[in-house]
């Protein structure tokens, strides 16, 4: 059972980091994100979410196949 917590709690901090990256966040505090705690990547994306524009480059929309 440990082993599959262990893997998850991986598996998400990758996915908190790659989108931090997104961000272009690489650091905290003079700190890189994969030595932040999972608590502490959460917290990050929070903010950083909290902070961006909804029609950013970050998960805004995007039309395809539009004419001109």
């Amino acid at each position: 059972m440990g082993n599959i917590l262990r893997k998850a709690v991986e598996v998400r901090r990758n996915e908190l980091i790659n989108k931090l990256i997104t961000f272009n966040l690489y650091k905290k505090e003079g700190r890189h994100l994969f030595e932040l705690s999972l608590t502490e990547l959460e917290i990050e994306y929070k903010q950083a979410l909290a902070h961006t524009h909804p029609h950013s480059d970050m998960g805004s929309i995007r039309f395809s196949g539009l004419k001109n």
